[in-house]
């Protein structure tokens, strides 16, 4: 089993590194593969339906978080760290 697959189709919020720059991203978690995990967010624009796709590898995580469906991260949120 991987470590986020409890995640899996829950809105999350992931910070991870790309290099030394820090970044973070905020959608449903789509995938784990148990290498890494990718982050999806759907949107229209212009009219048209739109969906990004982060995939970040294991190594490079530092924390995924579960959020509410339209709100923030809160302090009562539990953080997941990788193992």
């Amino acid at each position: 089993m991987s470590d986020y697959s409890s995640l899996v189709g829950k809105r999350v919020e992931a910070h991870y590194r790309a290099g030394d720059v820090p970044l973070s991203v905020i959608g449903a978690l789509a995938l784990d593969t148990g290498t890494s995990i990718f982050v999806e967010e759907r949107f229209s624009h212009g009219g048209r339906d739109k969906t990004i796709r982060v995939e970040i590898p294991y190594a490079c995580l530092m924390r995924v978080r579960e959020i509410g469906a339209e709100s923030g991260p809160t302090s009562q949120t539990p953080l997941v760290y990788l193992k």
